[in-house]
């Protein structure tokens, strides 16, 4: 064991340092774990963040195509920048101060325009597997078809690629 001195004030003095100490190092200790809270409210900002940006950049590249295309794909591209920002930097407190600067606009209803008569199209027909009933083997007669549209530029002009799905019924089963 260590000596100790045998006078009381001397022995009281080092108790009370030792207690300062023990204060101290408590709120040295404090202010760290306020600060790793800080930083995990940040992080999970951030990460939130980032999580909206994808589900946005997502939802603006399913979006139709139209007279808005070019400003949905400067959109598309503004939020791609900001989220490889996001991603690439560590986490500021900027990030929430921006979350509730923007507000979000309603969305609107999209309406679906037919593409004009005038563009050249092509057809890829697609047969049903089954050629014959696979309840009683007879013969599949047409039942009608669905047709969906796709635009596509080939060689700076626009065509219409259609994709038509042949549907048919057994002749015997009706």
């Amino acid at each position: 064991m260590t000596d100790l001195p045998d006078d009381i004030a001397i022995l009281k003095a080092m108790v009370s340092a030792r207690d300062l100490a023990l204060v101290e190092r408590d709120g040295v200790v404090q202010q760290q774990l306020e600060s790793i809270a800080q930083m995990q409210r940040t992080l999970q900002a951030r990460a939130l963040e980032i999580e909206r940006l994808k589900l946005q950049i997502a939802k603006l590249k399913r979006m139709q195509f139209g007279s808005s295309s070019e400003k949905l794909d400067r959109e598309i591209e503004r939020l791609e920048t900001r989220l490889e920002e996001l991603e690439a930097t560590d986490g500021e407190a900027e990030v929430t101060a921006e979350l509730e600067q923007k507000k979000v606009k309603p969305r609107k209803p999209s309406t679906r325009r037919a593409l004009p008569a005038h563009l050249p199209r092509e057809d890829h027909i697609y047969e049903p597997v089954e050629v014959v009933c696979p309840e009683c083997a007879g013969e599949l007669k047409p039942l009608g078809e669905d047709v969906a549209e796709q635009l596509t530029i080939i060689k700076a002009a626009f065509k219409v690629i259609r994709h038509i799905r042949r549907k048919k019924a057994c002749v015997r089963c009706d």
